[in-house]
């Protein structure tokens, strides 16, 4: 496989995430089912490529204690805000926000002291990040949903990845298990604590299109995409794995024209294209100090390469 058609396919099905949420939340599943099929089944995939690679389970309390608050906010909770979420936004525009997430890890830097001083490419950025938000809703037209509960929900998911991702890098990373399995036991553990949320959520209604959603969503845009994810890190390199990032809006909102008819509008489009501007200009690397070591790749706040998040 090509380094371009693994990019492509790896893009589709973690992008195709969204539009999986919203087809399963037409058919009838509640978000708490959702989320808990999704972590079900995405941790049975990543456990079973994990043994597969003779890769083993952490045995510690410590790093299980570390993995259930990574397991809470990188995985359970955002998941569950996203079916919410999506329950009133259309499913592009869900694909759009879930890219603020760099926007938030970088004011998480800023609190934490990570990112001073903040440089001026990285501000602008900021500004012009959430500026692209401020696009797609209008906030200054009638019937703006900026601040609905949907909206809100689907920010609070992209800011739970920022915080997953600051706390992650220091306190599970690096720490000699292996990424694949780290993940297979985070998402074991997310699988733990959304188990009350389908009693939560009241009953559902179960259509076989709905339940193939759901599957695809947590065999294939959990469980395969992360293995993906981990296979081009490991050939390829972070920096593929990470442009992978910039596509999947642009995936989310195709699909959501294309399948579900989502009105693609061009405030939609263009507040798109400014988030990723402004993605973009926070990534910017800071310049090395002379004799500073290189190729770390412990995962800095916002990092995504070592994690089973993802929208």
């Amino acid at each position: 496989m090509t380094s371009a058609i693994r990019m492509g396919l790896l893009a589709l099905l973690w992008g195709s995430g969204f539009l999986w949420i919203k087809i399963s939340l037409n058919e009838g599943l509640t978000p708490g089912w959702i989320t808990f099929v999704r972590c079900l089944l995405g941790a049975a995939v990543l456990l079973a490529l994990a043994l597969g690679a003779g890769q083993r389970l952490p045995r510690d309390r410590g790093t299980w204690g570390r993995l259930a608050v990574a397991a809470l906010f990188c995985n359970a909770l955002p998941f569950l805000l996203f079916s919410v979420g999506e329950q009133t936004v259309d499913s592009g525009v869900a694909g759009v926000l879930n890219a603020t997430t760099p926007l938030w890890s970088l004011l998480i830097g800023l609190g934490l002291g990570t990112e001073r001083p903040l440089r001026a490419a990285r501000l602008g950025g900021l500004v012009l990040g959430f500026a692209g938000v401020l696009l797609i809703f209008a906030p200054w037209s009638a019937g703006s949903g900026l601040l609905s509960g949907g909206a809100l929900a689907l920010l609070g998911a992209s800011a739970s990845y920022a915080v997953a991702f600051a706390y992650m890098a220091r306190r599970l990373t690096g720490r000699g298990t292996a990424p694949l399995a780290l993940s297979a036991a985070q998402l074991l553990t997310a699988t733990v604590l959304s188990a009350p949320a389908p009693a939560a959520g009241g009953p559902a209604t179960v259509t076989w299109s709905g339940a193939l959603a759901v599957g695809v969503l947590g065999v294939l845009a959990t469980g395969v995409t992360f293995h993906l994810n981990y296979r081009m890190i490991a050939e390829e390199g972070p920096t593929s794995a990470a442009t992978v990032g910039y596509l999947l809006p642009v995936v989310s909102v195709a699909l959501g024209a294309l399948v579900l008819d989502e009105p693609l509008t061009v405030r939609v489009v263009a507040g798109m294209a400014v988030v990723l501007m402004g993605v973009g200009l926070t990534r910017v690397p800071v310049a090395s100090a002379p004799g500073a070591k290189t190729g770390d790749e412990r995962p800095k706040v916002g990092d995504r390469r070592w994690v089973a998040g993802g929208g």
